[in-house]
């Protein structure tokens, strides 16, 4: 899950090597934490969110599909 996350926030941003993905275990889900370069920032989250939010969707469809629960968070 990490390096999917990983993959897809690379090839959207200009500046690959300063994404970064933290991966943290919870009881219920885990946490992805996607960390992007500042001014690479527009690019992860998109008009009104909209890159963010599939993003998101397609992460969760994965995980429900390994049967697991994932949330992704994009942390400044």
């Amino acid at each position: 899950m990490k390096d999917l996350l990983l993959y897809i926030a690379q090839n959207l941003v200009d500046h690959p090597e300063a994404v970064s993905v933290t991966e943290q275990a919870g009881e219920s889900e885990t946490v992805l934490e996607l960390r992007v370069a500042s001014e690479d920032m527009g690019k992860v989250i998109g008009r009104q969110g909209r890159i963010a939010k599939e993003i998101r969707t397609l992460m969760r469809s994965v995980a429900q599909h390994r049967g697991t629960r994932v949330s992704v968070e994009i942390v400044d």
